[in-house]
């Protein structure tokens, strides 16, 4: 079986890729890059300390269209990345002198990693609840606190997170693919050290 030189982490909003991929990197030596910083599509609609502003663009995207519109504006944004995730992918599995990868987004959706023909690449999905996504969303946006307008943008986020997670749930067991829970860990148990068991079988 040829050696794993590159692992995919895919998985909607806030599931927890990010995290896992770091952690997962830091064991492993290898690097770990996120599909967002290929190309960014509109993001979280909330204000943080590094944007305490959140912009016009991404405030009117999420409050002109309705959430399938959002998840069809999402799906191509993310067809349109493919061919430069492949060029990726392909380039860590054939220069064995790099250091492996860890790629992790939303941007892998199911259908486009399942026609990879490369060895050497290992792909999962992370899942969660609704209401783990919710929590965690509703969480991290100070939704509480936020004003009406602020929270109608977060509820556009959340509605089109929790329809992103069910359409590539659909794919992920349609196509026979591998998918974690995230729930489903023992809080005794370690998810990267479970992941890496996984990825490097």
């Amino acid at each position: 079986m040829p050696q794993t030189r590159v692992i995919l982490i895919g998985g909607t909003s806030t599931v927890g890729k990010t995290t896992l991929a770091q952690a997962m990197a830091g064991r492993l030596g290898w690097s770990h890059i996120s599909t967002d910083s290929l190309a960014r599509h509109p993001g979280r609609p909330w204000k943080t300390e590094v944007k305490p502003v959140v912009p016009e663009q991404v405030a009117d995207h999420y409050l002109s269209l309705s959430v399938d519109e959002l998840i069809t504006d999402v799906l191509r944004h993310y067809r349109e990345m493919w061919l430069s995730i492949e060029e990726l992918i392909a380039i860590h599995v054939a220069d064995e002198t790099t250091e492996g990868l860890i790629l992790e987004g939303s941007a892998l959706w199911p259908e486009s990693v399942a026609k990879l023909e490369l060895d050497g690449v290992t792909a999962f999905w992370l899942t969660a609840s609704d209401e783990l996504l919710e929590s965690r969303i509703r969480s991290e946006s100070r939704f509480a606190g936020g004003t009406p307008d602020e929270q109608e943008l977060i509820e556009k986020f959340l509605a089109r997170t929790l329809c992103y997670n069910n359409l590539m749930m659909r794919a992920v067991d349609k196509l026979g693919l591998v998918s974690i829970d995230v729930e489903s860990v023992n809080p005794s148990e370690d998810l990267a050290d479970k992941c890496l068991v996984l990825a490097l079988r």
